[in-house]
């Protein structure tokens, strides 16, 4: 228990070295590939017990910066976040240009993109979905579910939740690739005119799923992103539902200052 000083309870020493050892990842005096000092050398170091350098190790891996490998030990992450810039990836000219929203946000930052589809069928409208479509719960929709990599890295899941009447004389939603720019374009050639994204964000530690599908180290924080695609006569006709790693993206929004 911390002692007031001042007033104000002191910070925890575990607090302390976990900040520390942040500050060394972030600084590159711990590089990406590196090893963070062991348990017995952190003891040494700063004079404390074990159990004290295991509460900061929790800390330090809780900031996503590190990952643990059953019996060798946290090692640093080469994961450089991605900018995640909401004001353009979704523009029209990038569909044109035969760019889907991911490939064209990880071209502008250089990295190289892959896109893993684990699931494209019907399913039940989801209670959040359903809402969202403006659909009963259970009714049913083209579920697509992909898991994004980064530089052979999993970044990202989505899965998308489309209207029944809207998709079924659409084949290549169907499709595993459903051609250049995407779903949206392929919405769009079937005169679905976009007019806005919608997206609802909320950050949270990862489960064990969800931490295991990322290749995340346990209690990581995560970004739980809902986005719904409304047309220009007002109708959802995609709801995705999105889990990102955190430390993977950084996010950008321009907001108009005018009406």
């Amino acid at each position: 228990m911390g002692t007031a000083v001042g007033g104000e309870r002191a910070v925890p020493r575990y607090v302390q070295i976990a900040e520390e050892i942040v500050q060394q990842i972030r600084a590159g005096v711990l590089k990406p590939g590196e090893m963070v000092p062991s348990e017995s050398e952190l003891v040494d170091r700063y004079g404390v017990s074990g159990g004290t350098i295991r509460k900061a190790m929790v800390e330090v891996r809780a900031s996503g910066l590190v990952e643990t490998r059953h019996g060798k030990g946290s090692i640093v992450k080469d994961r450089p976040p991605v900018r995640h810039r909401s004001s353009d990836r979704f523009r029209r000219s990038h569909r044109q240009g035969g760019k889907a929203a991911y490939l064209a946000e990880s071209a502008q930052s250089g990295a190289t993109a892959k896109v893993s589809v684990l699931y494209i069928g019907p399913m039940e409208a989801p209670e959040d979905a359903a809402e969202r479509l403006g659909v009963s719960v259970g009714t049913q929709v083209l579920a697509r579910r992909r898991l994004y990599f980064r530089n052979g890295t999993p970044v990202e899941t989505a899965t998308s939740y489309l209207p029944w009447d809207v998709v079924k004389d659409i084949p290549e939603l169907f499709a595993e690739n459903p051609g250049g720019g995407g779903i949206y374009a392929r919405l769009e050639d079937h005169g679905h005119e976009f007019a806005e994204f919608v997206e609802t964000l909320q950050a949270r530690t990862a489960s064990k799923a969800e931490a295991s599908e990322l290749a995340l180290s346990p209690g990581a924080p995560v970004v739980h992103l809902i986005r719904e695609a409304r047309t220009t006569e007002g109708r959802v006709v995609e709801v995705c539902d999105t889990l990102m790693a955190a430390d993977q993206f950084i996010f950008e929004y321009r907001i108009p200052a005018a009406d």
